[in-house]
């Protein structure tokens, strides 16, 4: 329709006050909701649909499986149930190999102290020799006071390897953990001559 077959006066919104304003912009600006409500609508039924359809694969047996698995009846069924089809006894399940755990390594560093209680001269001297002889590098001697066995003592489970060892190498039989503050190490008490 031409501006000739425009039947209707002129009025405001023909003749705008400012010409550098388009011409039929009457609307208002539409409201934060106008703009949203599609986007809460697909997040509020995406977890409805995904929940529907996972049940659905449920119920039909068409979930996916990890490899090795299965869900069929046949695999599902129990040694029991094989025992009663005809075969007499039930297969022996496969167990997978036990690993055995590592024993930690002696650490050779360790500082240990080998202390004389049997009043003999020399005795943690010589038995300093054979653990360093054995390896050991931080080795030192003193004199103590005790009764009983001769014992090997060590500070912490870490240890128990090490200690392990300086007992074999000195021929002690009695290993024991006394957990101490403000001792880091083994203290070896010998209470006799291990190699009488």
């Amino acid at each position: 329709m031409s501006k000739a077959e425009y039947s209707y006066p002129e009025d405001e919104f023909d003749v705008p006050s400012n010409p550098d304003v388009p011409r039929g912009v009457h609307r208002a600006p539409r409201s934060a909701w106008s703009r949203w409500w599609k986007f809460l609508v697909v997040l509020a039924l995406l977890p409805v649909l995904a929940f529907t359809l996972v049940n659905l694969a449920a119920r039909d047996g068409n979930l996916p499986t990890l490899p090795g698995t299965s869900n069929s009846p046949d695999a599902q069924e129990t040694p029991a149930d094989t025992a009663t089809e005809g075969e007499g006894e039930a297969p022996a399940e496969e167990t997978p190999p036990v690993e055995e755990p590592v024993a930690p390594a002696p650490v050779m560093d360790t500082p240990i102290v080998v202390l004389n209680a049997a009043s003999i001269g020399g005795l943690a001297g010589e038995q300093a020799e054979q653990l360093t002889a054995a390896g050991f590098t931080a080795v030192t001697t003193g004199n103590t006071e005790a009764e009983g066995d001769s014992v090997v003592y060590f500070t912490s489970e870490e240890l128990r390897a090490t200690a392990d060892l300086v007992a074999q190498t000195l021929g002690l039989t009695t290993v024991t953990l006394e957990p101490a503050d403000d001792v880091i190490g083994i203290s070896v008490v010998l209470t006799s001559d291990p190699d009488a």
